[in-house]
């Protein structure tokens, strides 16, 4: 089958669970896509498991859920050693991580202890525990998910972490049509129940290794470029975006392009995926956030102010 009617039909399976959130769900299943991971922030109820749920579902992947709480310690996430008395040596049980898709619920609910811990295994696939490095399962994805709105007893998560998340996306409410549509869906049963694999962690794997191959014009890195350095420069903004945010944009603008059959980019996959890829890693000065300003305000004038490449061959 083809690689990219592979996605589509991911996308299609979800939205027999989360409907009317098409562009929701195909950003989280480019960031699949491109080996990235993904940070939702929403009210509850909206379907942010559902979302996690389906696309692990979709891909016949391993799924762990960890919900954290104040109590969540490092070792839960990580795995630890034991001492066998029988054969006299230390083995490891491994921890939530060691799966294919992992939901991270409420992660600002739990110390920041415990998210550090997270910090290795999403950079680097891998986890050390007691000296000992070891593998995670490919393909890998955490999706975390965070309130907005319930502050008390939250822990902010660091700089470093949040820059760790490929894009960050939110769901929203529903359409009144699309909500009526769910309570006739859900009437009898949860359509998650009876949700069948549509393809297999090789073709994911296929597929990360695909969108590599993509190719981008010398004139679109500098665009991206461009648009990450005016973020640092922005007089609204207090920290802008990381040269990680730059490779984020550029592996989320090749994600975007095969996504819709072309082994190119054009401008118009850069722009597409510039909020989702740069919001999160926009730290806004006090009087812009007084003035009701946004990362995402700050990022619509940029791409407004910044002139966008004509390449060759186009």
């Amino acid at each position: 089958m083809n690689s990219v009617n592979i996605l589509k039909l991911i996308v299609e399976n979800v939205e027999k669970v989360i409907i009317g959130k098409r562009e929701s769900i195909e950003l989280a299943v480019i960031a699949l896509a491109c080996e990235g991971h993904v940070l939702i922030e929403d009210v509850p109820g909206v379907g942010k498991t559902g979302l996690v749920s389906s696309i692990s579902k979709s891909i016949d992947a391993t799924f762990k859920r960890i919900q954290f709480t104040p109590d969540v310690l490092p070792s839960d996430i990580t795995g630890f050693s034991i001492f066998n008395q029988k054969t006299g040596e230390f083995e490891y049980r491994p921890g939530a991580v060691m799966s294919n898709i992992i939901l991270a619920d409420e992660i600002n609910r739990t110390s920041p202890k415990t998210q550090s811990s997270l910090l290795e295994v999403m950079e680097e696939n891998q986890v050390t525990v007691d000296g000992v490095t070891y593998k995670i399962p490919k393909p890998f994805m955490v999706l975390a998910t965070q309130n907005p709105v319930e502050y008390l007893g939250t822990f902010p998560l660091p700089e470093a972490q949040i820059d760790r998340f490929f894009m960050k996306i939110s769901i929203g409410y529903p359409s009144m049509a699309d909500e009526s549509e769910i309570l006739s869906r859900f009437q009898y049963e949860n359509p998650l129940d009876k949700l069948k694999p549509v393809a297999t962690c090789e073709d994911i794997i296929d597929i990360q290794n695909k969108i590599k191959e993509i190719h981008v014009d010398k004139s679109l890195n500098d665009y991206i470029v461009s648009i990450v350095s005016k973020t640092r420069n922005h007089p609204e903004v207090a920290l802008g975006s990381s040269t990680r945010g730059s490779l984020s944009l550029f592996k989320a603008a090749q994600g975007w392009a095969f996504y819709n059959g072309r082994n190119y980019v054009i401008p118009d996959d850069i722009i597409k995926m510039t909020v989702p890829v740069l919001s999160h890693r926009i730290i806004l000065k006090q009087e812009a956030k007084l003035k009701k300003v946004t990362a995402n305000d700050i990022l619509a004038s940029i791409l407004k102010n910044t002139a966008v490449p004509v390449v060759e061959g186009l």
